[in-house]
C-alpha cells in the first residue's frame, strides 16, 4: 500500500492524491491549478504517474480545482472509471465544458494576440478541447450514495460521506487490505462550515488511521455568518445610496447560490429594497443554480421543506438571469442601482472582469468578495489594497468601496477544522494539503500531540510502515 501527492501540496489548488493498493491504483481527485498565468506550465506539464495506470478516479467535488485536470487525464491516456455523487456528476459536467470552452477562447484569443506581433506561425494551444471534456465524460461511471460502502475491487472499499461544502461534496474513506496488512484513510476533500442555511453539517467517520485533510483556513477562523449577512446588506445600502453598482465575483458553485438566498431573504425582511434590480451574469451559475433545484436530497430539512412547499429559495423580484453575452454586454449601461453577480469568484476569467473595468474606477460603486482569492489572481490584488489593476490590458484605477466578507465561505475555519480531526478516533498519521504553506503550519500547531506531515509534490509514502499500525 502507498500513498503519493500530485497537487495541492503546500497549495490551494490542484488537489491530486493517488493510491495503490492490490495492483489497483486509485487518484483522489485531479484538480486544476488556478492562479496567475505561471500556473500555466505546472497544469500542463507532467502528472506524476501514468494516467494510463489509473484504474479509478474518486471524486470529492465538482470545484475545478479538484476535478479540473480530468479531461486532460483521459486525452493523456486514462480508461478508468470516475466514481462519484450524483449531484457532483452533474456539476461536474457543466464546470468541465465551461472550463474547455473559456481555455479555447483564452488559446484563440493569445494566437491572434501573437500573430498581430508578427508571429506569423504562432498557435496556442489550449490546456484541453470541448470534444477532450466531453470524452472525459464518458468515463463517469457508477454513481455512489453518502453512507453506502462500495467495493472497488478486492481489499478496496469505499465509502462516500457528506462533506457539507457544496451540493454533493464528499469526504472519503477507504478501507485498505493487502497481504494481510489493513488500513484505513480519510480524504477530507473540502470540509464545510457547520450550521450553514442550505446544506448539511460535515459528517465525520469515527475512525480511521490516516487522514489527508484539507487546511485551506487552518490558520483562522470566519467572521460569523450573520454579522457577514449584516455587513452584505448594510455594503449593498451605502452603495445604493451613493448612486452606484454593486459587483460581486461569485463562484458558480454554492456561492451564488448562498447569496441569492440571502438577497432573497433580504428583500423579504425590509433589509434591501424590493425595487433591487439583480443580475445573475453568469450561464455556469444559471446552470448551476437549476441543478442546485433538482437535488433536494442534498439539503438540510428546512431547506428541503421549502423546496417541497413550492418556495424556491433562490428566488426572488428583480432578479434576471443573463446568458446571452449582448445581454452581459448591456449590463455596462446601467449607471447605478443594480448588484451583479458574475463569475469568476477569483476574478481569472469570466464575465466579471468586464464589469470591474467599468465599475472599479468608480468612487460610487463597490465590490464585495465574499470568498477566498489565491495569490497571484486578480481578487487577490484587489483585496490586498493594489491602487491599479490591469484587465485587458488597461490599467483600471481602484477606486470603489472594497468588501471582503469571509463569513460567506464554504469551507471550515480553523476551529471547525480542528473539532472535524478530532472527532476521529484512532489516526496515527495526518497529511496536510490544500492550503498556503503558512496555513498549514499554523494549524499543525495546533493538532497537539499528533504525528504531522506537509508533503511535497510527488512525495510518496509506505501505508504498510510499522508506525501506522
Amino acid at each position: 500500500m502507498r500513498l503519493s501527492f500530485h497537487g495541492a501540496d503546500r497549495g490551494v489548488t490542484g488537489s491530486c492524491h493517488l493510491i495503490e493498493c492490490n495492483d489497483q491504483r486509485i487518484l483522489i481527485d485531479c484538480g486544476l491549478y488556478q492562479g496567475g498565468r505561471e500556473l500555466d506550465e505546472e497544469n500542463a506539464g507532467s502528472f506524476g504517474f501514468e494516467p494510463a495506470d489509473i484504474d479509478f478516479v474518486l471524486l470529492t467535488h465538482a470545484h475545478l480545482d479538484h476535478c479540473g485536470r480530468l479531461p486532460l487525464l483521459a486525452s493523456r491516456g486514462f480508461c478508468g472509471e470516475v466514481v462519484t455523487t450524483a449531484a457532483s456528476r452533474e456539476l461536474t459536467r457543466l464546470i468541465l465544458l465551461d472550463a474547455a470552452h473559456l481555455q479555447e477562447e483564452e488559446a484563440s484569443y493569445r494566437t491572434r494576440k501573437a500573430k498581430r506581433r508578427g508571429k506569423r506561425h504562432a498557435t496556442v494551444e489550449p490546456l484541453y478541447s470541448v470534444l477532450d471534456a466531453l470524452n472525459c465524460l464518458d468515463h463517469f461511471g457508477r454513481v455512489v450514495k453518502y453512507d453506502e460502502p462500495l467495493s472497488l475491487a478486492p481489499g478496496i472499499q469505499v465509502t462516500f460521506l457528506d462533506a457539507g461544502h457544496i451540493l454533493g461534496s464528499a469526504s472519503i474513506l477507504l478501507q485498505l487490505e493487502e497481504a494481510g496488512a489493513q488500513r484505513s484513510i480519510l480524504f477530507s476533500g473540502d470540509i464545510g462550515n457547520d450550521r450553514r442555511p442550505l446544506l448539511r453539517d460535515p459528517v465525520t467517520p469515527a475512525q480511521a488511521d490516516i487522514v489527508v485533510m484539507e487546511t485551506t483556513y487552518g490558520d483562522r477562523d470566519h467572521k460569523a455568518l450573520q454579522p457577514s449577512v449584516d455587513e452584505l446588506y448594510t455594503a449593498i445600502s451605502e452603495t445604493f445610496q451613493r448612486g452606484g453598482n454593486v459587483i460581486i465575483p461569485t463562484f458558480a458553485l454554492e456561492r451564488a447560490q448562498e447569496i441569492l438566498y440571502f438577497l432573497s431573504q433580504g428583500v423579504a425582511t425590509g433589509r434591501l429594497p424590493g425595487s433591487m434590480q439583480l443580475f445573475l451574469d453568469s450561464p455556469m451559475a444559471i446552470s448551476a443554480t437549476r441543478i442546485f433545484e433538482r437535488h433536494i436530497d442534498c439539503y438540510n430539512a428546512e431547506t428541503a421543506e421549502l423546496f417541497r412547499e413550492g418556495r424556491d429559495p433562490f428566488q426572488l423580484p428583480g432578479l434576471h438571469f443573463t446568458r446571452e453575452t449582448a445581454e452581459s454586454m448591456a449590463l455596462n449601461q446601467i449607471n447605478g442601482g443594480a448588484v451583479i453577480m458574475a463569475g469568476s469568484g477569483m476574478c481569472t476569467g469570466g464575465r466579471v472582469r468586464h464589469h470591474l473595468k467599468h465599475n472599479l474606477w468608480r468612487r460610487d460603486s463597490s465590490i464585495i468578495f465574499p470568498g477566498y482569492a489565491a495569490r497571484g489572481t486578480l481578487a487577490r490584488r484587489i483585496v490586498d489594497g493594489a491602487k491599479r489593476v490591469r484587465i485587458f490590458g488597461e490599467e483600471i484605477p481602484v477606486r470603489a468601496a472594497i468588501h471582503t466578507i469571509n463569513g460567506f465561505s464554504a469551507h471550515a475555519g480553523q476551529a471547525e477544522l480542528l473539532a472535524w480531526h478530532n472527532k476521529i478516533s484512532g489516526v496515527k498519521r495526518t497529511f496536510l494539503v490544500h492550503g498556503e504553506e503558512e496555513s498549514m503550519q499554523v494549524f499543525a500547531s495546533r493538532l497537539h500531540n499528533r504525528e504531522i506531515t506537509l508533503p511535497v509534490l510527488n512525495e510518496g509514502f509506505e501505508l504498510s510502515a510499522p508506525e501506522i499500525s
